[in-house]
């Protein structure tokens, strides 16, 4: 490494590239900083134009007309060793701009000048980093030009400022010239004469700082304090500073991976470790800070933002504070890692930057007077602000929750109280947002432990009872059996025992807690993509043709994967698969075929999901949203530990230097000119190295490397196969289930290791390939003509005496069933194909028979497994696929809800009454079908025709039809009997029973119907079994609406019948909220469907309903209409009883008028049912029971013995009612299409 460059042009694995010094450079003089002073000014203008009445005059002064002191001046790289390295070309611009970003700083004997420690990061244009680390002090001003040229510039602002604010009269001239009149002029003098070279004495700002190649943080701040120090301290050092800058540049070397080193400051030894290749990257900042900052929530609410790369503003006074928060936060995303713009300090100069319109995570500096609201920033909607002095955070709009928040809260809160750290941070957490917002940074300076909690962590606890979210948890890890009141401080756990740590106690604890949050924070994303390996698509291309067509090559099946995943973590998990840092970690892992070119991070991560799948050996990728706790933290703490107990290197001491005599002189308080002829060069020869010691290293790593990671060739791996098949031979099998996972895991580690690496190839799955090969050989039968009918199994079930229209039914094919998982385009890989099929066979009912089809070609099965393969013995196939079986008691919609964007064609028939007239029907019908994921919008079915297919996006399980026609033609009337609809593609069969015309003067005049559906159970299992047991559930018989031509055919029910059936109705409802979300069934038939609560108020309602002529059908509506106008006109003449019959009264009124109005033409019935769902959406039906009850209306229209004219009864029915008052009932869009109420 001689000569100015240092060596060669890689890396020769130094601690530090170079020592910079940055400042004021008295050659030039005094340099205004014309870009950031132009920043400031634009934004106090704006601040001006925006809020002129709000801001004192004294303030405007400060703002835009700044007082020299305040101002910003160029600061200038002034001295830099060595000149030059190859590897890290010197960037002056960057560095003299990231030192001090904000210029030089002036300041008097009158303002504090405590030292300002900040690092910073230098990216290239090829990504790869530099890191920074600075402090900057004050030094007295020596020279006599400065310190004039100062006070001139006084002279001129003072001037300045008089023309600018001559008050009008000559009293108030002397008032401020004494300086005992009012604040404003005392603080106008104070800051004339805020410098004044006679008096004052002028400081400067000055930088000392180290680039390196590695983020050493620690060690690097503790080198640059100890340099400060020597130069502030009244005894000299022990040795020139040259001599322990040059023993920082050319003498101390890089840590290798796992490895620890020792060297020398001026005053005391520093010690800095580096994690080994298979431990979480390396990492110094103290994450402790940051939560302290900010608090658990906010942090986990940035994490978030930052994964889902939205913008990240970050805003603070301090620049180090900055650099922590954008670091650790970029830390934690392990293993993925941020891909946008990244400018943790924002120089003033470079504000514009905000207004990219892409994704970013910038830090902005703040004077500590702004307030939030003053700042203008681009795309709010799309903005995180993070006010980090203030503890306060501003969300983007609709960000979803992270998976599992709560149970993760409450995990990094158990850590953090371990530490004595109260997880809200440590502002006190009763003060409401609106106080935050206004709390100024300036107001927190004065408190230097700015609010840090005192004494032990259990009074933070107190502190933190009353908070929400703390309650929150409690309420969780109640449920879990865990009490936070008897949550115990962790002593501390290491460094009590026999090792010796060689750091200090402070620092050994930071060390503990970064890389226990870190773990916390690694160990969500192990888990979440535990097995995002076999959703990878491999390229079929080599590496060169695919990186140039990467643009549009997909490269994760996300369809496959999120049909995999817990459904509360989608909202999250389906964003964030479509960001950029995503993309590019799943390209890094199609980048690395092997082992050896692996990205480090990478290998990390994928050696953590083995293990985490080896101890899921039972249940290798269950679909649980079970939350799993770090298990790491301890091992991953011991590494750390072992390398601050045993010191792997001590670098070479520093020594005097071959310095001229006189060189290195020392003057107090003053950073001395260093001398560049020694600290230009390194040494001539590298014997300083112990070249043997980096050596010893090295081949040490490579054995480790080499029994890591150990590789089995193919008779090995025979070998271990056939020993684990003695091993299942001798256990007798009912014992091999008392081994736990991780002991069978730990005993087979080679072989599990080998198999493992085995089924990971690529992507592909056997049953898929198994499924191919069966494809393949069918096809090949039927060319040859050697052809069985036996693959094509007809439903043969059906009642050869049933006569009634029905849909032919669909073919059972093996075949078929994997057609349509090949097309869909969603599905990229051979795993999902394989899980595809399997649902869609669970959801079918047909798993058990497609797989002993499968199974039955004895040749293939032959050819494709070995001769101790599970699916070769068969007795244990007979037993799995017998319990297979088990499956069709129960009804599957595992494939209908996950595949939830895929085209699927459903075939439609509807069934006219014979007898009336079917075929006379000359109007233009048409039919909209609906479910639980959408509806398809109105189909206009061609007349005559009344069985069609057609293809739209699922739409889940269905849940109504609405049918109707135009009303053109001489015979607009038809009387449909139901509409039947089937999934193409899974089977399900829905009945939709309808038995009423439609058509004007027909029935109720309805042109259009509302029908409500039920799943027909399917009976394709029955000749698998033996025994016929009845199905679990039967379409209903829908007696009600069954060609009842007119409603008053209906049979006639008594009371009791009646408040039974009310009763049902609610009950079902009832049950249908207390059950957990997943097991709910359709809301719609519960209100509409035949014992529905529609049906139910129709026969209160019909209860001795007097009916005027034999011809003419009075309905339901046409009473409620006539109680209508009566109340209209009641209010109309003020007759009006109590308020709150009032309300009822209008409410009732509205809901009528708004449904009279509806531009759909759904008749009577259909009014009346629609009023009766938006009553029981808005909780109503009580109310207007009540009040039609009391209604004079009721008593010209009802018999004496009308259940409505029963007082005693109508109270039980509205008690009933009142009862679905704590349900929030949805109603599905197509009961209440055209009504905005």
């Amino acid at each position: 490494m001689s000569g100015g460059g240092g060596g060669g042009s890689s890396a020769p694995g130094r601690f530090a590239d170079y020592f910079v010094i940055c400042g004021l450079d008295t050659e030039t003089g005094l340099e205004p900083d014309e870009l950031s002073a132009l920043c400031q000014y634009i934004q106090a203008s704006k601040t001006r134009d925006g809020a002129s009445r709000f801001i004192s005059s004294a303030t405007e002064g400060e703002n835009f007309e700044q007082t020299p002191l305040r101002r910003t001046f160029k600061s200038k790289v002034l001295a830099r060793y060595p000149e030059n390295v190859e590897w890290n070309p010197f960037d002056q611009d960057a560095v003299g701009m990231l030192c001090m970003p904000k210029g030089l700083a002036f300041k008097t004997q009158a303002d504090s000048r405590e030292p300002q420690f900040h690092s910073f990061i230098i990216t290239r244009e090829d990504g790869s980093r530099t890191f920074g680390f600075s402090l900057t002090f004050f030094e007295e001003v020596t020279s006599k030009q400065i310190c004039s040229a100062m006070q001139t510039l006084y002279h001129m602002h003072n001037a300045e400022y008089d023309i600018l604010h001559t008050p009008p009269t000559n009293d108030k001239d002397s008032c401020s010239s004494t300086g005992d009149c009012n604040g404003t002029s005392v603080s106008k003098l104070q800051r004339f004469n805020s410098y004044d070279i006679s008096r004052d004495t002028l400081y400067v700002s000055k930088c000392i700082c180290l680039i390196t190649p590695m983020s050493f943080m620690k060690a690097c701040k503790k080198v640059l304090e100890q340099l400060h120090q020597a130069v502030t301290s009244p005894q000299p050092p022990p040795l020139p500073l040259e001599s322990y800058i040059y023993n920082i540049l050319y003498e101390v070397p890089l840590p290798p991976a796992g490895r620890s080193l020792k060297f020398s400051g001026v005053y005391g030894p520093i010690i800095c470790q580096r994690p080994s290749t298979n431990e979480l990257p390396l990492f110094d900042f103290p994450v402790k800070e940051v939560f302290e900052l900010l608090g658990v929530e906010n942090v986990v609410q940035l994490f978030t933002c930052a994964l889902l790369e939205f913008q990240i503003l970050l805003y603070s006074q301090h620049y180090q504070r900055l650099m922590t928060v954008a670091e650790t936060i970029t830390a934690l995303m392990f293993p993925f890692q941020w891909q946008h713009v990244y400018v943790p300090i924002l120089p003033a100069s470079l504000l514009h930057f905000l207004d990219a319109p892409v994704p970013y995570l910038m830090g902005l500096h703040s004077n500590g007077l702004d307030d939030r609201s003053k700042l203008e920033l681009p795309q709010e909607a799309n903005l995180c602000f993070v006010d980090i002095d203030n503890h306060f955070i501003e969300l983007p709009e609709d960000l979803p929750q992270f998976p599992n928040k709560l149970e993760f809260v409450q995990e990094i809160s158990e850590i953090l109280m371990a530490f004595g750290i109260p997880p809200e941070g440590n502002l006190h957490c009763s003060e409401s947002a609106s106080k935050m917002k206004s709390l100024r940074a300036c107001d927190l300076v004065s408190d230097k432990r700015n609010g840090n909690i005192a004494g032990s962590p259990l009074n933070s606890y107190e502190l933190l009872k009353e908070n929400e979210t703390i309650a929150r948890l409690q309420a969780l890890v109640k449920r879990t059996g865990v009490s936070l009141e008897k949550l115990e401080v962790r002593e501390e756990t290491s460094s009590k025992k026999d090792l010796k740590i060689q750091c200090d106690e402070e620092e050994f604890k930071v060390y503990q807690l970064n890389i226990q949050i870190r773990e916390i924070f690694a160990n969500r994303f192990t888990q979440m993509f535990a097995d995002y390996e076999v959703f990878v698509i491999q390229p079929n291309q080599d590496k060169e043709s695919w990186f140039t067509n990467r643009e549009q090559m997909q490269n994760f099946d996300k369809a496959s994967f999120l049909s995999d995943q817990p459904e509360p973590y989608l909202p999250f998990l389906s964003r964030f698969l479509e960001t950029q840092m995503f993309a590019s970690f799943i390209d890094n892992k199609i980048m690395c075929h092997d082992e050896d070119d692996k990205d480090p991070v990478l290998r990390v991560f994928d050696s953590r999901v083995d293990k985490i799948r080896l101890l899921n050996v039972r249940t290798p990728t269950l679909r649980t949203s079970m939350y799993q706790k770090c298990t790491t933290i301890d091992e991953a703490e011991k590494s750390i530990e072992l390398r601050l107990a045993k010191i792997d290197h001590t670098a070479v001491h520093p020594h005097l230097l071959d310095m001229k005599i006189g060189q290195g002189k020392y003057e107090l308080g003053f950073f001395p000119k260093l001398q560049s002829d020694v600290l230009s060069t390194g040494p001539a020869s590298n014997k300083w190295t112990k070249r043997n010691a980096p050596a010893q290293w090295r081949r040490k790593d490579r054995q480790k490397q080499h029994t890591e990671h150990l590789r089995l060739d193919n008779d090995q791996r025979e070998k271990y196969i056939q020993e684990a098949r003695n091993l299942g031979s001798t256990i007798r099998q009912p014992k091999l289930s008392n081994l736990s996972p991780s002991v069978i895991a730990q005993t087979n580690w080679k072989f599990v290791e080998g198999l493992l690496k085995e089924c990971r190839n690529k992507g592909k799955s056997a049953l898929w390939s198994h499924l191919l090969h069966y494809l393949e050989n069918r096809q090949r039968r039927t060319t040859s003509g050697s052809f069985s009918t036996s693959g094509i199994l007809l439903d043969s079930e059906r009642r050869k005496s049933d006569t009634s229209p029905a849909m032919s039914p669909l073919r059972i094919s093996l075949v078929q069933d994997m057609r349509h998982i090949q097309n869909i385009s969603e599905i990229k890989t051979d795993v999902g194909k394989a899980r595809a099929w399997v649902r869609l066979s669970m959801e079918k009912k047909l798993l058990s028979r497609h797989l002993k089809q499968l199974l039955s070609d004895h040749e293939l099965t032959k050819k494709l497994y070995k001769r101790y393969a599970f699916l070769r013995c068969d007795d244990e196939k007979e037993q799995f696929l017998y319990h297979l079986l088990s499956f069709n008691a129960v009804d599957y919609f595992c494939f209908t809800n996950v595949f939830t964007t895929i085209l699927i064609p459903y075939h439609i028939l509807i069934v006219p009454s014979k007898k009336l007239g079917g075929s006379m029907f000359t109007a233009n019908p048409w039919i909209c079908i609906s479910g639980e994921l959408g509806e398809t919008g109105v189909l206009q079915i061609p007349r005559n025709i009344l069985e069609m297919t057609f293809e739209c996006q699922n739409l889940g399980k269905l849940t109504t039809v609405q049918i109707g026609h135009d009303n053109s033609g001489l015979y607009a009337k038809w009387l449909v009997e139901y509409v039947m609809v089937r999934n193409e593609i899974t089977g399900h069969t829905y009945k939709f029973p309808c038995g009423r015309w439609l058509g004007k003067g027909m029935d109720d005049g309805s042109l259009e119907r509302i029908l409500v559906g039920e799943l027909l159970t399917s009976n394709t299992e029955v000749d698998e079994r033996q025994c016929r047991t009845p199905p679990l559930q039967q379409s209903p018989s829908m007696i009600r609406r069954f060609v009842t031509i007119s409603p008053n055919n209906k049979p006639k029910l008594n009371t009791g019948q009646i408040q039974e059936a009310i009763g049902e109705a609610v009950n079902g409802i009832v049950k249908h909220f207390h059950k957990p979300e997943k097991e709910r069934g359709s809301l719609t038939l519960l209100l509409c469907g035949e014992s529905g609560l529609v049906s139910a108020l129709e026969q209160v309602f019909q209860h001795g309903f007097k009916s005027p002529r034999l011809f003419k059908n009075v309905f339901i509506w046409d009473f409620l209409e006539k109680a209508q106008t009566y109340y209209e006109t009641l209010e109309q003449n003020e007759m009006v009883p109590e308020e709150n019959w009032q309300t009822r009264a209008r409410n009732f009124c509205r809901f009528i008028t708004a449904i009279n109005n509806t531009p759909r033409n759904i008749g009577k019935d259909g009014k009346f049912q629609m009023l009766v769902c938006l009553g029981a959406r808005d909780h109503l039906l009580h109310h207007w029971i009540a009040l039609l009850a009391d209604c004079p209306i009721t008593a010209q229209m009802y018999e004496d013995i009308a259940l409505i004219k029963d007082h005693t009864l109508v109270n039980s029915l509205i008690r009933v009612l009142q009862t679905l008052q704590e349900f929030n009932i949805t109603l599905e869009a197509s009961l209440v299409k055209g009504i905005d109420i």
